[in-house]
């Protein structure tokens, strides 16, 4: 049932856009494996290789430090509604750290320069391959609206509040891996 194509087509981008919902999930060679849910809407297909998603802040920074140690990241996202299918995207994947000129021309470029209070980094995956596959035990959910959870939150923590909370709880991954978050001169 499952097909293997080398790039995403245009069948995919399309399929991927309409989800609100995606999982990534990256490890390192040694220790926990990280899944974890993301916001559909940070998500932009930037070409028939690559996509990249605004990445929030979170109460772990896993994903950046996997990367830093292997680059392996997969993206699966899930038909909750409509026809059932699974698509996954299998790559090689990167942070581009806040401040830095390639995170402002891709702000610019794909989200009109709005940056949401809580944003700590981007996450860009070049594919490799693509795997879709019948997704007929996926239940069907209706979807019930974005939450404002994060938002309030960031709001309330404030740009110092939400660096010190970085410092805290961002900058080494559950095995202890550097996720090099707040490090001067790394891109």
């Amino acid at each position: 049932m499952a097909k293997q194509f080398e790039r995403m087509d245009a069948t995919h981008r399309e399929f991927i856009t309409r989800q609100k919902i995606f999982f990534n999930a990256s490890a390192a060679a040694e220790g926990h494996v990280n899944l974890s849910p993301r916001d559909g809407k940070s998500l932009r297909v930037l070409d028939d290789e690559t996509v990249l998603y605004l990445d929030l802040t979170g109460s772990g920074n896993e994903t950046a430090a996997h990367l830093r140690a292997n680059g392996r990241l997969t993206l699966m996202f899930c038909a909750f509604e409509g026809a059932p299918m699974i698509l996954r995207l299998y790559g090689t994947g990167r942070v581009v750290r806040r401040g830095c000129e390639e995170y402002a021309e891709l702000l610019a470029r794909h989200y009109e320069g709005a940056e949401p209070l809580g944003a700590r980094q981007m996450v860009v995956l070049t594919v490799q391959l693509v795997q879709t596959s019948c997704g007929y035990n996926v239940p069907k959910f209706e979807y019930g609206g974005e939450r404002d959870t994060l938002l309030r939150w960031a709001e309330k923590k404030g740009p110092e509040g939400l660096e010190a909370y970085w410092r805290e709880k961002n900058q080494r991954s559950l095995d202890g891996f550097p996720t090099g978050l707040l490090e001067e001169g790394r891109p």
